[in-house]
């Protein structure tokens, strides 16, 4: 089961989205409205956390090789200069 942010699409100026989650399975469709108000939501597209492994299993993203970065890229690539 997934947890989906959903908000309500505002109808009058100045009204704010109200934000809320929904845990769902996802061969759900997406809710078309608000189940506490019946106002008209959107699914709200966010980051996730990507695969996680436990123990020691472990996923295809976690064991397949880091992709190369670009010329003059520190994020993982040479030597790392310490903090002060």
């Amino acid at each position: 089961m997934a947890t989906y942010i959903y908000e309500t699409i505002p109808e009058q100026p100045g009204e704010s989205p109200r934000r809320f989650e929904v845990v769902q399975s996802m061969k759900d469709s997406p809710l078309t409205r608000d189940p506490q108000t019946g106002a008209r939501v959107r699914r709200v597209i966010s980051g996730g956390y990507g695969l996680m492994g436990v123990g020691a299993e472990k996923s295809a993203v976690s064991s397949a090789p880091a992709a190369p970065c670009a010329p003059g890229c520190a994020c993982h690539a040479g030597p790392r200069i310490p903090a002060p």
